[in-house]
Formats: structure tokens, sequence, C-alpha cells
């Protein structure tokens, strides 16, 4: 399995345009944040989480060059907005057509967005098509690999929280949380790695801050913690040194391979 960071940054990304004085190092790299999305190797399978504006120039960057699966957390404009560039994906599919999951507040805003990408085959040659479906709990992804999903609270709507395993590995991504439930810390128990929401230090309503997701990591266990979707308030080398251990921050093009 192997998983690279797309992105790591918040719906305004890093750094904040008309805002640069938040005291963040501009010259450390790793404070750069395009919106958060992963891309995950696993099963035979390249399996895409979330699009968000940089989408194109993130598959560029880390040279993405093939989509079987495509996994939307949420209907929020920065994991979805960069969908439209999921064409090129299509033209390569046979069928050219891209199996896309989602909750149903998901698929709502993707029926909204791309009314153009529902039909039964592109409009038209390099018009994204897609094919979507309901996130099962379960997506069996053949060769002993499978995706479980959850339901995260974010404010007024949920998100899903995902649990990739393939053998006796086991990586759960809960990005964009308020908190876990009691059902995802069960179903991420054993995780080998856990990434999760962390967006700076102050509270707010929709998702969890530093301190409470190092509390978080804490309580799961798992052999190591990555940290994502952040603000400029969160400085990698000031921050990456006081971490407990096992736990680090991610940054953009980071890769994970188990």
């Amino acid at each position: 399995m192997k998983l690279t960071f797309l992105g790591t940054g918040t719906s305004q990304g890093v750094p904040v345009i008309g805002f640069d004085a938040s005291g963040i190092n501009l010259d450390e790299k790793r404070n750069w944040r395009t919106r958060s999305s992963v891309h995950v190797e696993i099963g035979g399978k390249h399996v895409q989480v979330d699009a968000g504006p940089e989408f194109r120039i993130q598959c560029l960057r880390d040279g993405i060059n093939w989509i079987d699966e495509f996994i939307l957390t949420h209907g929020h404009a920065d994991h979805i907005a960069g969908m439209d560039d999921l064409r090129r994906f299509c033209d390569k599919l046979p069928g050219n057509k891209l199996r896309v999951y989602a909750n149903e507040f998901g698929l709502e805003r993707i029926r909204a967005m791309f009314p153009y990408a529902l039909g039964s085959a592109p409009a038209q040659r390099g018009y994204p098509c897609f094919d979507l479906f309901r996130m099962p709990k379960v997506l069996e992804l053949g060769e002993g690999a499978r995706i479980s999903s959850v339901d995260l609270p974010h404010g007024s709507m949920s998100t899903l929280g995902l649990i990739f395993e393939e053998s006796d590995r086991k990586l759960a991504y809960f990005c964009d949380c308020k908190r876990l439930t009691d059902f995802a810390k069960e179903a991420a128990a054993g995780a080998d790695i856990v990434i999760l929401d962390a967006l700076r230090m102050k509270p707010h309503p929709s998702h969890m801050t530093l301190p409470e997701a190092m509390d978080t990591a804490a309580e799961l266990g798992a052999k190591a913690t990555y940290f994502t979707h952040m603000t400029s308030h969160i400085d990698y080398t000031v921050w990456e040194g006081r971490l407990p251990e096992g736990c680090h921050l991610a940054y953009d093009g980071l890769v994970l391979e188990m």
C-alpha cells in the first residue's frame, strides 16, 4: 500500500491570499499547502480521495497518471472543485467513465456542479464522465484489499472517514471532522497509520485542533499518526519537533509506503 499526500491545507490554502503575517516561515517549503487530498495505491488499484482546486497541479507535481476509483469525502468546495480535471483519467479508462463514490450530500453536490458529466458516456470527447455510487460500508477492491467507510461529524453535516486494508496492513484517513465516533475508533483499531484532521491551535466548531488531534492519536495508539488539513498557524519547523513520539505533520508530496 502506498499513500501520497497531494495536499495538506485548508479551504484557503497556505499561504492565504492577502494575509502573510501569521508568523509561518514560507522559506520552509513544507509550509506551502494546497487543498487536502490523498492518492492511495492498494490492491493493484489507484484510488483518489477528493479533488480540490489545485488537483491538476498536484497530479502533475506528484506523477499521478491513473485513477481506478474516486472517493469524495464530502461536498465542500476545497474537496470537490477540482473534479472537472478528472476528465483526463476518464479519457484513459475503458469506456471513458470513472466510478465515483460519496455520501448523499456529496452525490447531491456532484449532480449540482457537474451535470454534464453524468451521462452514460462523455458528452463529448475529452469530457469527464462519472458513474455515481453511494459509498458502501465496505468497498471490496480485490486481491485482499478493501476500503471501509464511517461517518464523521463535521459541523452540521457528516464526512466520510476511510479505512484502507490490504493483507495485514491498515491505514485510516480521518480528514475534516470535529471528533471520531466510537464506531470510527473501533474501525481504526490496530491501524499501522492514522491520518487526522488538525486545523489549528484555537477551537473550531467543525474541525479538530492540533491538541485535540494529539489526544485522539494517543487514544488510538497507531504506530504512526500524521496530521493534515492545517492552516498557516501551524508552522512545520516549529511544531514537528514538539509532537509526541510517533506523531508527525504531513506535507504536500509526502509519500508513505506500507
